[in-house]
């Protein structure tokens, strides 16, 4: 009977026992090697921009103002640079609002005119690619983006418009953290001046 009495103590205690052996067992310490940043930085950001753009028409706005100018002088093309300042909303969205600008140069009779616009530009990654590591750096992305413009001189190519722009890029997140770098391809429009165009540049944008 002693016996009995003996084991069921022993079936009893058991867990009270293990319980303080648990209660009992040091935490362990965080490592403090461990990395204690992200990989790919997301947030606030600012970007550069740096490339062609060009008009595959380039109508006169004030005929009477430019007689030498004509209908139009054809095609222009020249260096447009741009800056963006925004926030990613999560990891495949972005919004930023931007101004960019650059000078034209069109028909000789037509000569050059600057085109300035700003407003608000909005990216969404549609592909991404992981590192060996599990992290996705590289993105494929489409965006859009519209805004006011003022050129110059007036009248020539027009002087107040609305200009949208849009189409895919690609952009790498650096292992510097905090960089990535990409390449855009626009097609743009200039609702006034009912001109075409497009616009190549790559990218450069830092995330704090």
């Amino acid at each position: 009977m002693k016996r009995i009495h003996l084991a069921l103590a022993l079936v009893l205690a058991a867990p009270l026992l293990a319980a303080a052996q648990e209660t009992a067992a040091p935490q362990l310490q965080e490592d403090p090697r461990a990395p204690k940043f992200h990989d790919v930085e997301r947030g606030f950001f600012f970007g550069l921009e740096a490339g062609y753009m060009g008009f595959l028409e380039t109508p006169t706005a004030d005929p009477v103002k430019y007689p030498y100018a004509g209908t139009g002088g054809g095609r222009s093309g020249g260096l447009v640079l741009g800056v963006t300042l925004g926030t990613d909303v999560g990891d495949r969205v972005s919004v930023a609002a931007y101004g960019q600008g650059g000078n034209q140069t069109a028909g000789s009779k037509y000569g050059a005119f600057g085109l300035f616009a700003g407003g608000l530009d909005l990216r969404v990654a549609v592909w991404g690619k992981k590192d060996r590591n599990d992290n996705e750096r590289f993105y494929l992305y489409v965006h859009g983006r519209g805004g006011f413009a003022r050129t110059y001189p007036e009248g020539l190519f027009g002087t107040n418009d609305l200009v949208f722009a849009g189409g895919p890029g690609i952009d790498y997140f650096t292992p510097l953290r905090h960089f990535s770098v990409g390449l855009a391809a626009d097609y743009v429009y200039a609702t006034q001046a009912k001109a075409s165009g497009f616009a190549v540049y790559p990218t450069v944008r830092y995330t704090f």
